[in-house]
């Protein structure tokens, strides 16, 4: 028998090609020490659930070819709690994988499902926000996210339009709303009934099958073909899911569901999605920059962030101010931090980039 209902699904699939050159098909951002801390991303993310959930109660989600370097860095996870996707499909795909999946060890399962590279720097807070949600969801039939009080207009959050009631802690949700562009983020941030989807949920499995069947019940159908926790589970998996839909679990279930419910959170939370927001919340030395080696000599040089792979390779920076700097030993991006948002195209460009051309 579980040894609790609570369990957590980490997602753990994305490429961070934002985070290039450091973040790599191969090797992307989850599961890169992108903070210097000591600790990968997704590492960090596992010490932080493991406080209130069992080892044997956390499963990752990741591609396929990622399953190796998950049981690398989290050897403290049963190996079988990592489960790989065959390609990406988005957040409805791997959500119900794993809600059938845990549903199938423990109808009674409670999940909180959250990504592997986000930081959170007030943990405790997390966890008595995350037991408040458990308890939410074991009570009630409720899809319960946490969201982020905005300090900023800013358009690479998807936002959460709340309903005012007596009580500070849970509000019922309003509207879902993706990637605003500037201006109507700014009257989100004026109206103040607005927060920052973390991307952080939980709910029972029974709560998220009941939504799976009523707004995606061709999904549903696909997955159910599954015989979970068997031998035959993998080959399955693999057959659906080129045929499944591919839309995230915002647009999927959460705009349409009329039982959202939202959590206020104060979490000192980044998606660290740009290199920007890893200067925002690394430390700095006297000049502002932000370095991960000793190695460096500034000269006329403020507003940086520099990252070498390297850390015994020396570097003089003369006369930059505010840019990115990543050298690492396949490749090096030096970039204005005000361009941050253009690296996935850069990286795109190189795909298309023949040896021999100009390349500026």
């Amino acid at each position: 028998m579980p040894t609790s209902n609570n369990y957590c699904v980490i997602m753990a699939g994305g490429i961070g090609s934002r985070f290039w050159p450091m973040s790599t098909m191969k090797f992307p951002k989850q599961f890169q020490d992108i903070l210097g801390t000591g600790r990968t991303m997704i590492q960090q993310t596992y010490d932080r659930v493991s406080q209130l959930i069992p080892r044997e109660n956390i499963f990752v989600i990741t591609n396929k070819e990622y399953v190796g370097l998950c049981a690398l860095q989290l050897p403290e996870i049963p190996e079988e709690n990592i489960v790989g996707e065959p390609m990406m499909k988005n957040t409805s795909a791997c959500n119900l994988y794993m809600a059938n999946k845990i549903a199938q060890i423990n109808p009674e399962a409670k999940l909180v499902v959250l990504p592997a590279d986000h930081l959170i720097l007030k943990e405790q807070k997390f966890i008595a926000k995350i037991e408040l949600a458990f308890k939410l969801v074991s009570e009630n039939d409720y899809l319960v996210t946490l969201g982020i009080k905005p300090t900023r207009p800013d358009t690479g959050y998807g936002y959460i339009q709340y309903l005012s009631n007596d009580t500070d802690e849970v509000f019922k949700v309003k509207t879902f709303t993706e990637k605003p562009s500037l201006e109507i983020a700014k009257t989100f941030i004026e109206s103040g009934d607005f927060l920052w989807n973390a991307g952080i949920f939980v709910w029972s499995c029974k709560s998220i099958l009941s939504a799976f069947d009523k707004y995606l019940p061709e999904m549903v159908q696909q997955f159910n073909y599954c015989e979970y926790n068997s031998n035959a589970e993998g080959d399955c998996i693999d057959m659906i899911y080129p045929k499944v839909a591919k839309i995230s679990i915002d647009n999927g279930i959460l705009e349409k569901a009329k039982n959202v419910y939202v959590i206020p959170a104060d979490l000192g939370w980044s998606d660290l999605g740009t290199w920007t927001s890893v200067y925002q919340n690394a430390e700095k030395d006297d000049s502002n920059n932000s370095l991960n080696s000793k190695n460096v000599l500034m000269y006329n040089s403020k507003g940086n962030i520099l990252r070498l792979k390297n850390k015994n390779k020396a570097a003089v920076i003369d006369g930059l101010k505010n840019y990115i700097i990543v050298d690492t030993d396949k490749a090096l991006l030096i970039c204005p931090r005000d361009n941050d948002q253009l690296i996935k195209d850069y990286v795109l460009d190189l795909k298309n980039f023949k040896k021999g051309e100009r390349f500026m």
